[in-house]
């Protein structure tokens, strides 16, 4: 049973680590709200002064920032559909006896330890390129018309790519969690003469169920920050242009510094808000 001087001693040894961890979150926040006030421009003129909510109206009222949030939601939710949906049917496929099964479990999670600028870079010059690209090759041999996909139909590409960088972690944690499930149960409503759709429903989905709520709260933290994918590819253009994006444009186009941190806190928000969403569709998983 641990003393009053133990806990004491355990407090002050954890406390540095605490210092540095609050620092390392709170420095930047509080510099991202201050610079959102202030009129900064770098290579012009440097500091000139007081803004106020100048910057917030100005970022707001940009006609490109609901459309990057738009954008930003779609992206998100289509990725969480694709790689929950297919990590489920992989995992399940994965949990059964193969010849290979090591080999093919590790081709299947390799994609995720490519870097997201060398991932885009591959899906945009070797499969969408419309001359050059498999696709195109693919709908040539099929009389079709190649599609540029980066431009007639950006965000379903983006959409494409990004899941393929997060399926394999998806997959993963589901297999994990397949693997923990009680084959017994599972041979009881064999036995019973229950099909294997009901099985799947009744027995292996909920036990999922927390594994997926893992999957869709790690995923929506990064995915709300995508970035390399698209400067990569589209560079922004054809509506694929999401808040963090538009972020990146508004400070070097325009180097003003203290707009880019309006929007950082405008993104800070809509994480938020997205989390507070997931926690309450999703989360009480964690408590069952």
């Amino acid at each position: 049973m641990a003393t009053k001087a133990s806990r004491s001693a355990a407090r002050v040894m954890m406390a540095p680590a605490v210092i540095l961890l609050l620092g390392w979150m709170l420095v930047p926040l509080t510099m991202t709200l201050w610079f959102s006030f202030r009129k900064y421009l770098p290579l012009r003129g440097g500091d000139l002064g007081w803004a106020g909510f100048d910057n917030y109206t100005r970022f707001v009222s940009s006609s490109a920032f609901w459309p990057s949030i738009q954008a930003t939601l779609i992206i998100v939710g289509s990725v969480l559909v694709i790689t929950v949906c297919l990590g489920v049917l992989l995992a399940m496929l994965l949990d059964q006896p193969m010849w290979g099964q090591g080999v093919v479990r590790i081709l299947v999670i390799a994609p995720f330890f490519v870097m997201p600028t060398v991932s885009a870079l591959v899906w945009k010059n070797i499969f969408m390129d419309p001359t050059n690209g498999l696709f195109a090759h693919l709908w040539k041999f099929f009389g079709a018309d190649p599609v540029s996909w980066l431009s007639q139909a950006s965000l379903p590409s983006i959409v494409l790519i990004v899941s393929w960088q997060w399926l394999p972690f998806a997959t993963l944690i589901l297999l994990t969690a397949i693997q923990s499930l009680d084959s017994e149960q599972l041979e009881a409503a064999e036995m019973d003469g229950a099909p294997h759709l009901k099985r799947f429903w009744f027995i292996i989905l909920p036990h999922l169920a927390r594994a997926i709520t893992i999957v869709v709260l790690i995923q929506t933290i990064f995915l709300l920050s995508i970035f390399a994918e698209i400067f990569v590819t589209t560079g922004g253009a054809f509506g694929s242009k999401t808040l963090t994006y538009l972020i990146f444009q508004r400070v070097l186009e325009s180097q003003n510094v203290g707009l880019g941190s309006a929007g950082g806190v405008y993104a800070i928000i809509l994480a938020n808000i997205v989390a507070i969403f997931l926690m309450r569709i999703v989360g009480k998983n964690l408590d069952a």
